[in-house]
């Protein structure tokens, strides 16, 4: 921290990744968009074009400037402090949430565990469980190592159908909460809740820290 202390990457102040008046920034403007196709929606996240199999969806923000760059310092720079940052995020955007909610973490694909050294959605959701008070449940693994990065909306579509499996048993009285850092087109979002439906869950919700456009445009 002395030696090379980290810049906020919304106004640059040395002391950290996110100071305190741009997260203030961030949380005061709500980004009722809707997860799987980016148009407004609403209400719960999810617009009337839409057939998901999750009842509802908040976001903390868009894919750029702030909390891109707080994601690329993560993934690229292993950043840690970022994931503290991400999760207080998703924390002041969700509302109060009962106590028969359980988090789920998308799962990361295990060769990017190994390059960063952690897995940042495990602890994004480990850190979440202790700000909102909720358990951890991995219910979903990866079948495989397929990068969505830089593949085009009709073969991310093709990888997500193909990219999970359901481990551990669900329980149907719990609602799933899937946590992610950033959703592109929707459709891993869109595969898992539909992995945890059919493997019994009742309800499924899902939260992300930040929306992409893909090709510079909304997903449709």
């Amino acid at each position: 921290s002395i030696v090379a202390p980290h810049h906020c990457c919304g106004c640059g102040k040395v002391g950290g990744l996110l100071c305190s008046h741009c997260r203030n920034n961030i949380i005061s403007e709500p980004y009722d968009v809707c997860m799987n196709c980016g148009l407004q929606a609403w209400r719960d996240g999810v617009c009337d074009r839409c057939r998901v199999d999750y009842q509802k969806a908040w976001i903390v923000g868009p894919y750029h400037e702030t909390l891109g760059s707080i994601v690329r310092q993560v993934k690229f720079d292993a950043a840690r402090a970022g994931l503290d940052e991400i999760a207080r995020l998703i924390a002041d955007r969700l509302p109060v949430l009962p106590d028969d909610v359980c988090i789920v973490p998308m799962p990361t694909i295990r060769r990017h565990i190994r390059l960063r050294g952690f897995d940042h959605t495990n602890y994004i959701a480990r850190r979440l469980s202790r700000l909102k008070g909720l358990p951890v449940a991995r219910r979903l693994e990866r079948r495989h190592n397929a990068v969505q990065v830089g593949a085009s909306r009709s073969r991310r579509r093709k990888q997500a159908r193909e990219a999970f499996c359901l481990v551990g048993i669900i329980d149907p009285t719990l609602t799933y909460l899937l946590v992610d850092d950033v959703v592109t087109t929707g459709a891993s979002m869109r595969e898992a809740a539909k992995i945890l439906r059919k493997g019994g869950a009742r309800n499924v919700w899902a939260v992300c820290l930040a929306r992409e456009a893909l090709d510079g445009g909304d997903n449709i």
